[in-house]
């Protein structure tokens, strides 16, 4: 099933895109609400989303599939990503390698809804930063005890000259206004199929030309999503509906960084593409 939310009768409200790719509200329930239902009676979303939902489909866009209360993400899941972090750094084999290559993941706090954004909203650049690229990933969002209940698409925006001046900067870097986008929908684990073999693309458009474009499989993900989940949890009661970034293997280069008016567009065909334009934040 197809998860998302939409602008309905005044409200944010939970919806699922059927076949024919329109959006059956279910009346009275974010998606937040509707997980905090599902566990509640003890019922799978899908059940709960097909008993509740109206019984016709409307031609509704997709908003912010979640607004998570929390967002967690890891970093240097796929080999690119921590070697171009090492030779920013100019070090053949540090700590960026160190901890691709170990059993303990890099994982950090990303933010809450409040730093979020939905399709078709605008990402941000750091008004301080001269070198915000995105970071395109796939996502998981999370149940009760870190149970996995959908995959989305996730644009983790990292300002990369702020964590390059010094790796402690890593949250100025990572956490601000607009820093990450969530969506088109949420594909729930029956549906998606095989996590480790979806390709992935990210283009970045510039006064509607093609400035950057590179792509990715997650077989590349060195680690199983659930084990990024499990070291997540360790002495960590991360709160039901929140969601998990699993890294990016797509590397955007400085001359390539974000500037205002800029388009990112991430694909992955089982999920569908998330779009937004960038836009510099204070």
């Amino acid at each position: 099933m197809r998860l998302t939310q939409v602008n309905w009768n005044g409200r944010v409200t939970a919806a699922f895109i059927n076949g024919d790719n329109l959006a059956r509200p279910i009346p009275e329930h974010s998606m937040l609400e509707l997980i905090t239902r599902s566990e509640r009676q003890g019922d799978d979303l899908t059940s709960i989303a097909s008993t509740h939902a109206i019984a016709h489909g409307e031609k509704l866009d997709p908003i912010l599939p979640i607004h998570p209360r929390e967002v967690w993400a890891c970093g240097c899941t796929y080999e690119t990503s921590a070697a171009f972090r090492d030779a920013e750094h100019g070090t053949r084999e540090g700590f960026y390698a160190y901890v691709y290559r170990e059993p303990r993941p890099e994982s950090f706090f990303k933010g809450t809804a409040r730093v979020c954004v939905g399709p078709g909203q605008p990402i941000g650049i750091r008004f301080d930063s001269k070198f915000t690229a995105p970071e395109p990933e796939l996502a998981v969002m999370l149940g009760a005890e870190g149970k996995i209940l959908g995959y989305t698409l996730a644009n983790d925006v990292s300002a990369w000259d702020i964590e390059r001046e010094n790796p402690l900067y890593l949250p100025q870097s990572k956490v601000y206004n607009g820093c990450l986008s969530l969506g088109p929908v949420i594909v729930t684990p029956d549906e998606l199929g095989d996590p480790y073999n979806l390709d992935m693309t990210c283009t970045i458009t510039r006064g509607g030309k093609e400035l950057f474009s590179g792509s990715v499989n997650t077989s590349k993900l060195h680690r199983k999503i659930e084990t990024l989940v499990e070291y997540l949890y360790r002495a960590n009661s991360v709160p039901s509906g929140s969601v998990l970034c699993t890294g990016t293997g797509i590397i955007v280069k400085e001359e390539h960084a974000l500037q205002p008016g800029d388009v990112v567009t991430i694909r992955v065909p089982q999920i569908g593409e998330l779009s937004n334009p960038a836009e510099i934040v204070s």
